[in-house]
C-alpha cells in the first residue's frame, strides 16, 4: 500500500499584510511622538506670548523685574522645547531602526526570491525602498505630518486676536493646501517619467560593466555610445521637466510665504492705526502666521521625498505579497531523490507561447537521464522547473511523494546540486564558494575536488583553497570556474544533482574526470539528469530524453532513442583541387 504523503499545516495568512503590521506593532511609539508634538507645538506659543508682554506690559510699565522672570521663564520653556524636539527625533530614528530589524530579513529573502524572474526589476530595489522608507519616518517632512494639525490652533489663536487676523490665516492656509495638492498631482507623472529614464540608462550600463571584454574586444564601444546618449538624454530631459516642476511651485510657495508674512503685518498695522489691535498683538500675529502655515509649507517642499517615501511603500507591500514568507518544515526524511513531473507547463512574461507544455517524466535514484534537443527546445527552463526555481510553472513536481514546495529550502538545498549554464562564482574563496557559503568542511570540499578532478589544480592556485575567486570567478578561466561550480553541486553528496550542460568548457580530461563522477553518484544511489550533446557524457546515461518544441518527444534507452534520432547533415565534400590544405606542424 502506497503510504500518502504527510498532511501539511495551514500555511501562515496575512503574510502581505507585514509591512502594516510591523507600522502597527509601533503604534504606542507613534503616539508618543505625537504627544511630544502636541507639547512642542504649545511651547511654540512660547514666543508669541513673550512679545505680546514685552510690548504691552514692560514697555509700558517699565518694569525691569517683571521682564527678568518672563525671561527666564521663556528660557526655561525653549530648553523643554528643545528636550522634547531631541527625545522626538530620537524616538523615531528607534522606531526607524527597529522597522527595519524586523522587515530587513523578509524584504531580503523576498528580494531574492524575485530575482528568480528576469522580469521582477533591479534585484536590490527593494532593499533601497526599505532605506527610503526608514529616512522618511526620520526627515523633516514626518514632523510637518505630525505638526499639521496644529495649524488649526494657530488659526484659532489669531482670530481671538482678531477676527480679520484668523481670517487672512485660513485663506493663505487654503491656498497653501491647494497648491500642495496641485504639486503632487503635477508631480506623480514626471516623477514617473524621470525615474523610469534613469533606470533606463542605469540598467545599460550595468549590462555594459558586466561585458566589458566582449565590448572592448569586438569594437562595440561607438555603437554602445550611441545608445547611452539616447537614454541619457532621454533621462535628461525628464529630470529637467521635473526640476523646473520643482523649483516652478517652489518659487510660487516662496511668493506665497511672502505675501502672508507682509499681508498679515500690513493688516495687523491697519488694525493697530484703527485701534483695533495692539502692536505687540500685530507682531505676535506675524510670528503665529508664520508658525501656522510652516508645517504646509514644509508639505509643499517635501512632497517629492513623501511621494517617492509612499511609492517605496507601495512596492515593498506588492514585493512581501508576491513572495511571503515560506513556512519551515523540518519533519520530512531525508529525501531519496525519486522526482516526478506530471503536466507540467512553463511560461515567460512576454512570450505568447509556453516554454515547456504537457511535460510528464519521472526520474528515479541511482539512474543518469541525459536530456538532448535543439537551442530553445526548453532543456534549461526544465532543469529549473526541476529545482522549482522557475517561477512560471503550472503542474505538480514531487520530491519522494511530497510536492517540492512544500520543503524548507534551507534543509532540502544540501541534497541538491545544480549546475547551470552560465556560470556565476560569488566573491570569496575557492573553499567558499565549494562549500556554498556555509562553514567549509575541509574534508567535504577536498572530497567535492578531487571528484572532479579538481584538487590537484587548486593547490597550483597563489592561495590554494583560499584563493580568491573575484567578482563572477573573473580572476580565474572559464574551465576552471565551471569545475569549481561542479565541485560545488556535488559537494556533500546530494541525492539530485541537475547539470546543464556541464562540459561546456571543459578540456579532454575534464570531460573524463564529469563522466567518472557521474557514473559514481549513479552508483551512490543518486538521481541524476544531465544536458549535454557530447558523446562521453551519452556513454553514461541510463536513459535519454529529447526535448524539441517544449514537449519530449523521445524518451527511453540510448540504444532505441539514438537510433531514432535523424542523422546528423553530411559537410558537402570538396573537389580534389579545393581540398583544403593540411594545417602546419
Amino acid at each position: 500500500m502506497t503510504t500518502p504523503p504527510p498532511t501539511l499545516p495551514n500555511p501562515p495568512r496575512d503574510h502581505s499584510r507585514v509591512l502594516l503590521d510591523t507600522l502597527a506593532a509601533h503604534r504606542g511609539a507613534f503616539l508618543q511622538a505625537g504627544a511630544l508634538s502636541l507639547g512642542i507645538n504649545l511651547l511654540m506659543l512660547t514666543p508669541t506670548l513673550y512679545m505680546l508682554q514685552v510690548y504691552d506690559r514692560v514697555l509700558i510699565s517699565h518694569n525691569e523685574l517683571t521682564l527678568l522672570v518672563m525671561s527666564v521663564i521663556t528660557l526655561a520653556l525653549f530648553a523643554l522645547m528643545a528636550i522634547a524636539e531631541a527625545w522626538r527625533s530620537r524616538l523615531l530614528v528607534r522606531i526607524s531602526d527597529a522597522i527595519e530589524a524586523r522587515l530587513g530579513e523578509p524584504v531580503f529573502l523576498a528580494c531574492f526570491a524575485s530575482s528568480l524572474n528576469a522580469f521582477s526589476g533591479p534585484p536590490g530595489r527593494p532593499l533601497g525602498d526599505l532605506t527610503q522608507v526608514r529616512q522618511f519616518l526620520t526627515g523633516p517632512a514626518v514632523f510637518a505630518f505630525f505638526d499639521a494639525p496644529w495649524t488649526p490652533v494657530y488659526i484659532g489663536v489669531l482670530y481671538m486676536l482678531h477676527p480679520a487676523l484668523g481670517l487672512c490665516a485660513l485663506l493663505f492656509a487654503i491656498a497653501q493646501a491647494i497648491l500642495a495638492v496641485w504639486s503632487h498631482h503635477r508631480s506623480v507623472v514626471s516623477t514617473t517619467a524621470a525615474n523610469s529614464a534613469q533606470q533606463a540608462e542605469s540598467t545599460l550600463l550595468q549590462s555594459a560593466n558586466g561585458n566589458a571584454e566582449v565590448i572592448e574586444s569586438m569594437g562595440m564601444n561607438v555603437g554602445l555610445r550611441r545608445h547611452w546618449n539616447a537614454r541619457r538624454q532621454a533621462r535628461q530631459a525628464t529630470q529637467d521637466a521635473q526640476h523646473a516642476e520643482i523649483q516652478g511651485f517652489g518659487a510660487l510657495s516662496k511668493f506665497t510665504r511672502q505675501a502672508q508674512q507682509s499681508l498679515i503685518l500690513g493688516l495687523g498695522a491697519l488694525l493697530v492705526i484703527d485701534g483695533q489691535l495692539t502692536a505687540g498683538a500685530m507682531i505676535a500675529a506675524n510670528v503665529l502666521m508664520t508658525r501656522a502655515l510652516a508645517p504646509i509649507d514644509l508639505l509643499v517642499g517635501s512632497w517629492r521625498q513623501a511621494l517617492g517615501a509612499r511609492e517605496s511603500f507601495v512596492r515593498l507591500r506588492k514585493l512581501l505579497d508576491a513572495h511571503p514568507p515560506r513556512s519551515t518544515l523540518n519533519d520530512f526524511p531525508a529525501p531519496r531523490g525519486q522526482l516526478c513531473l506530471d503536466g507540467i507547463r512553463a511560461t515567460a512574461t512576454g512570450r505568447a507561447a509556453p516554454i515547456l507544455e504537457h511535460v510528464d517524466l519521472k526520474l528515479e535514484p541511482g539512474t543518469v537521464t541525459v536530456a538532448l534537443g535543439p537551442s530553445g527546445s526548453g532543456k534549461s527552463t526544465l532543469a529549473r522547473v526541476m529545482l522549482g526555481i522557475w517561477p512560471h510553472t503550472e503542474g505538480h513536481i514531487h520530491l519522494d511523494g511530497i510536492p517540492l514546495a512544500d520543503h524548507d529550502r534551507d534543509t532540502l538545498g544540501p541534497s541538491v546540486g545544480y549546475l547551470p549554464q552560465d556560470i556565476e562564482l560569488l566573491d570569496g574563496s575557492v573553499a567558499d564558494n565549494i562549500a556554498r557559503f556555509n562553514q567549509p568542511d575541509p574534508d567535504k570540499v577536498i572530497a567535492a575536488a578531487q571528484a572532479c578532478g579538481l584538487h590537484e589544480a587548486i593547490l597550483k592556485l597563489p592561495r590554494g583553497y583560499d584563493t580568491p575567486v573575484g567578482v563572477n570567478g573573473r580572476l580565474l578561466s572559464g574551465g576552471m570556474c565551471q569545475r569549481i561550480a561542479l565541485a560545488r553541486a556535488v559537494y556533500g553528496k546530494p541525492c539530485l544533482l541537475v547539470l546543464d550542460e556541464p562540459n561546456a568548457n571543459l578540456d579532454e580530461a575534464g570531460e573524463i574526470a564529469l563522466s567518472r563522477l557521474v557514473r559514481a553518484r549513479r552508483d551512490e544511489g543518486a538521481t541524476v539528469f544531465v544536458i549535454s550533446h557530447r558523446p562521453a557524457i551519452l556513454s553514461a546515461a541510463d536513459r535519454i530524453i529529447v526535448l524539441q518544441a517544449g514537449r519530449i518527444r523521445l524518451d527511453g534507452p540510448p540504444g532505441e532513442v539514438l537510433s531514432a534520432l535523424p542523422p546528423p547533415p553530411q559537410a558537402p565534400s570538396l573537389p580534389a583541387d579545393q581540398s583544403p590544405e593540411p594545417s602546419p606542424a
